[in-house]
């Protein structure tokens, strides 16, 4: 038997950091069910261990905790970089570690891509288009983003990411794949991350008052995360010469007070609305340009947002009982 052909009956080795998050768990469920040997790592710095308590009875699934900002060194082909605390309120609680956690680990995770040869996804986002001047955003907006405010440790952690992939691209022939991800929601989000969606179906849920920042005229798209992992591992397939930057979002554009009144209807909630002052540098508006990743990945979203909706108010009704 020739070495390719074996290699091909061996199941790829597969390295998913920040994989006990709210994305990476969905993304480690989808890779042990298509029989890839799956490493979870992970701090548990915000990722949760229920998220992936179901996938510890499957032979090849295995849970490493493991702080990315200090070198790995693991033999696997292929490693979706997804470590890193993505929500304002726990991106901002320890800035300095953020920013570790996006530049040093990067550098550790591009580091251990080159010695094994594996394909390597980084997980950036829409923040590195900032408060956008440009709408919707194409990957070749270049962003308006404050790179001394609150929010940058976050921001420019992820476009100094960015731009540690395709250095180790051009000087290392690393095999990269970065997709910029937009807002995604689903079960298995952080109850207490603060995000728009989690904070809104809690608070709707407990008949508290829903919590708008400014007059809930900015506007934001929401991507199920099945419909976004599907989009990342389609980009992990394509050939190497295709390393992104790519949008993986869904475009449909809602204002925040809409959603909240979406939520409020689905719930058949008797909360309130409350307005508080918009918080600094945040964005008035975001919606992805999802061009090129349907050229490339013959890829868009396919689950409707009451749909989506529906499924995540049940899983936090659940969560609710539970507690």
């Amino acid at each position: 038997m020739y070495q390719g052909e074996l290699k091909d009956l061996l199941s790829k080795r597969v390295l998913v950091t920040g994989g006990s998050g709210f994305i990476g768990s969905h993304l480690c469920e989808r890779l042990v069910k298509e029989g890839k040997e799956v490493i979870c790592c992970d701090n548990f710095y915000t990722g949760q261990k229920s998220n992936i308590y179901h996938l510890l009875d499957y032979n090849n699934f295995e849970v490493l905790r493991h702080d990315i900002t200090f070198p790995l060194y693991l033999e696997v082909d292929e490693i979706y970089n997804l470590a890193c605390p993505a929500s304002p309120i726990h991106y901002q609680f320890d800035p300095v570690q953020t920013l570790k956690t996006c530049v040093h680990g990067s550098i550790n995770m591009l580091g251990l891509a080159k010695r094994v040869k594996a394909t390597i996804f980084q997980a950036s986002t829409s923040e590195v288009y900032g408060d956008p001047e440009v709408h919707p955003q194409p990957e070749s907006y270049w962003g308006k983003v404050n790179p001394i405010g609150p929010r940058s440790c976050y921001d420019e952690g992820k476009r100094c990411a960015e731009t540690l992939f395709f250095d180790y691209h051009r000087q290392h022939k690393v095999k990269i794949k970065v997709g910029r991800i937009f807002n995604t929601y689903g079960p298995r989000m952080h109850p207490n991350d603060g995000r728009v969606i989690s904070n809104f179906i809690l608070q709707a849920l407990l008949n508290k008052p829903i919590t708008i920042y400014g007059q809930g005229e900015q506007t934001r798209s929401f991507c199920y995360v099945d419909d976004l992992v599907e989009a990342i591992c389609k980009f992990m397939q394509t050939p190497e010469e295709i390393t992104g930057p790519l949008n993986l979002g869904n475009p449909a554009e809602m204002t925040i007070l809409e959603l909240a009144e979406k939520i409020i209807e689905l719930t058949n909630s008797k909360s309130k609305l409350e307005f508080r002052p918009l918080p600094q540098d945040d964005p008035k508006q975001r919606r992805p340009d999802i061009s090129l990743a349907k050229k490339t990945l013959n890829w868009e979203p396919k689950v409707p947002l009451e749909e989506g909706l529906k499924k995540t108010i049940a899983y936090f009704e659940e969560w609710l009982r539970r507690k």
